[in-house]
């Protein structure tokens, strides 16, 4: 099975000029969002606040998060991304992908819009 990347874009709320774009890693069991901070820091993105997160191999670690503005796949949303280590490699979290009405087929591996969002 291939990984599922797609081109995305981080910018910031309040000035979209400052962006970021590259290839994610669709990860549909991470929440949110991960960009290296060196990046995040270049758009003005400052931390909100601090949440622990549980990593593939059950440990557990604190990390900052900012909020952004997300585009891909012909989409916006926003929401919280976090300050990942500088190099990184940037991920897009379900909480990205279901705001907007994609998932990823489990089938093809290839993310999907679902006909309408649900609201229930």
């Amino acid at each position: 099975m291939g990984l599922t990347k797609v081109t995305t874009k981080l910018s910031n709320l309040s000035d979209r000029a400052k962006s970021f774009e590259g290839l994610f890693l669709v990860d549909t069991g991470a929440a949110d969002s991960m960009a290296p901070s060196d990046e995040l820091k270049k758009l003005g993105i400052q931390p909100e606040g601090k949440t622990s997160y549980e990593l593939a191999d059950g440990t557990l670690r604190e990390y900052e998060f900012g909020l952004v503005r997300i585009e891909f796949m012909g989409e916006t949303t926003a929401g919280r991304v976090i300050f990942a280590s500088p190099g990184a490699e940037p991920l897009l979290g379900v909480t990205a992908l279901e705001s907007v009405g994609i998932m990823v087929d489990p089938a093809s591996k290839t993310p999907k819009r679902l006909p309408a969002i649900p609201l229930t």
